[in-house]
C-alpha cells in the first residue's frame, strides 16, 4: 500500500474528477488523501478518501465582486491575481504542511497545486501533473483553449499555446519567489517545471490529461509522455435521492431540459434568466433549472420549469432530454457521457473551445455566448437540441465516452510508481 495525496483547487468541476481518481487508487488498496478547497469534505469521504481541506472557500470567493469582473475581461483577472496574493500565499503555507503530514508516495496534481513538484522533491516523491483540459502542452492541432480564438493553422495554433503556457509559468514563478522567501532550503536548490511533475530518479514523468479522446484526440505531435486517459467519472451511479418534488416534475411530463451555468456568476443574470423562461414558454420546452452558484441564482419556478438547487448530474442528465450549460469541462464530458444533445452558452476561460468543440462533432447547436442569449437565439438552439440528427450524433458520442473509463486508464498508470521506494531525504 502506498500513501498517494491529490491536490487540486476550485469548483466541483475541479474536484469531482480527483475523487474519481482516488476512488479507482483507493480500490487498488492505496491510501488516498484529497487536498482541495472548504465545502467539499463529505464528497472526499464519501468516496472513502481522507479529506485535507484548506482553508480557502471557493463558493465565498466567487461570490465577491472582483472575482465576478474577473470572469468577464483579462484586465479583472490581473486585477483579482494581485488582489489576493495574500490568500494564495496562505493556500501555499497550508499545501505544504499537509504533504509534510502525509509524506506520500505519489502526488497527483492540478497545475493549480504549484508547490506539489517542489513537496515530491523534499521527501523523494513522485509528482504527476494531471490536466483537465487540453490547455498545458502547446500543438499545432488546435488554438490554446484558453483563447477565443478559430484555428490558426499549425505554427500559429503552437504559438497560441506557447504564449498562454508562458504567461503561466510568469504567474507560477511570481507567486513561487514570494514564497520561497520564506523557505530558504528551496530557494538555494534549482528551480522546478510546475507543468513537468518531477521523479526523485530523474525518470520522465507521465502527465495525465483527464479528457475524452472521442472529442479531442491526442494529438500527433504531442510526445510519449502524454497520456489521454479519458474523464475520470465516478465508478458507481449517484446514491442520492431525489426529493419528492424533483420526483413529481419529472413524472409529470416528457424528459425536461437541464439548464445551469455551474460556479459561473453572471451580472447580468436577470436578463438571461428572462429570456430562458421566456424561450422554455415559446417552445414549450420542460426545464430543470439548476441555481449553482450565481447565473441562476434568481430563477424562479414557472409552468414550465423547476428550479432546484443541486443535483448530481450523474443522476439527472439520464433523466433529462438535452442539458445546456456554461461548457465547464465536466459538465461538458457529463452530459455527453450519457449521450444527451448539448448546448454551450460560455462566458470565459476553455468554455468557447468545448463548445466547439460540440457543434464540431454535431451533438450540439453552435455555442450560444450567454452574454448574447437573447429570447430568439435560445430558442432556435432549443428547437436545433431536438433534432433527430442532433440526438442521434450525441447518442453515438454517449457510448464510445463511456467505454473508456478515464479514473481506472490513470490509476493503470500511476500503480507502477507507488511500487517504487522514496528516495528522497528526511
Amino acid at each position: 500500500m502506498a500513501h498517494i495525496l491529490l491536490l487540486t483547487l476550485g469548483s466541483r468541476g475541479d474536484v469531482q474528477p480527483f475523487v474519481a481518481l482516488g476512488a479507482a487508487l483507493a480500490a487498488r488498496g492505496h491510501s488516498v488523501t484529497l487536498s482541495t478547497g472548504k465545502g467539499f469534505e463529505s464528497l472526499i469521504e464519501a468516496h472513502g478518501l481522507t479529506a485535507a481541506p484548506l482553508s480557502f472557500d471557493p463558493q465565498a470567493a466567487m461570490a465577491q465582486p472582483e472575482i465576478k469582473a474577473a470572469m468577464e475581461s483579462p484586465r479583472g483577472w490581473l486585477k483579482a491575481f494581485r488582489a489576493s496574493q495574500d490568500v494564495m500565499q496562505r493556500q501555499l503555507d497550508e499545501t505544504w504542511s499537509i504533504a509534510q503530514a502525509v509524506r506520500p508516495r505519489v502526488i497527483v496534481y492540478h497545475p493549480k497545486a504549484i508547490l506539489a513538484p517542489y513537496a515530491a522533491r523534499a521527501f523523494g516523491a513522485v509528482a504527476l501533473p494531471a490536466f483537465l483540459q487540453p490547455t498545458y502542452v502547446a500543438t499545432g492541432g488546435f488554438p490554446n483553449p484558453l483563447l477565443p480564438m478559430p484555428d490558426l493553422g499549425p505554427l500559429g495554433n503552437r504559438l497560441s499555446g506557447r504564449a498562454v503556457i508562458a504567461a503561466m509559468r510568469l504567474a507560477y514563478r511570481l507567486l513561487l519567489r514570494r514564497w520561497f522567501a520564506r523557505h530558504p532550503e528551496e530557494t538555494a536548490r534549482p528551480g522546478l517545471d510546475v507543468l513537468a511533475g518531477y521523479d526523485p530518479q530523474g525518470k520522465p514523468v507521465p502527465r495525465l490529461h483527464a479528457h475524452s479522446r472521442h472529442i479531442v484526440p491526442k494529438p500527433p505531435d504531442w510526445g510519449p509522455e502524454e497520456h489521454v486517459t479519458g474523464y475520470w467519472f465516478p465508478s458507481e451511479e449517484s446514491a442520492w435521492e431525489p426529493p419528492a418534488e424533483l420526483l413529481r416534475f419529472l413524472e409529470a411530463g416528457l424528459p425536461p431540459v437541464y439548464i445551469g451555468f455551474g460556479s459561473m456568476p453572471q451580472r447580468q443574470g436577470d436578463n438571461a434568466v428572462s429570456a430562458i423562461l421566456a424561450a422554455l414558454a415559446r417552445t414549450k420546452t420542460r426545464a430543470i433549472l439548476a441555481k449553482g452558484w450565481g447565473a441562476l441564482a434568481e430563477a424562479a419556478a414557472s409552468e414550465q420549469s423547476l428550479v432546484v438547487d443541486s443535483v448530481p448530474h450523474d443522476w439527472l442528465f439520464p433523466r433529462c432530454r438535452a442539458v445546456v450549460h456554461h461548457g465547464g469541462t465536466g459538465t461538458t464530458h457529463a452530459g455527453l457521457r450519457w449521450g444527451r444533445p448539448t448546448l454551450i452558452c460560455p462566458l470565459f476561460g476553455d468554455q468557447p473551445f468545448w463548445g466547439r468543440q460540440v457543434a464540431r462533432l454535431g451533438a450540439g447547436p453552435v455555442p450560444l455566448p450567454l452574454k448574447r442569449l437573447t429570447e430568439d437565439r435560445f430558442a432556435a438552439a432549443l428547437r436545433e437540441l431536438h433534432s433527430a440528427q442532433v440526438r442521434h450524433k450525441a447518442q453515438v458520442l454517449g457510448e464510445r465516452i463511456a467505454e473508456e473509463r478515464g479514473a481506472a486508464a490513470a490509476a493503470d498508470l500511476i500503480a507502477p510508481l507507488c511500487r517504487e521506494p522514496a528516495a528522497g531525504r528526511d
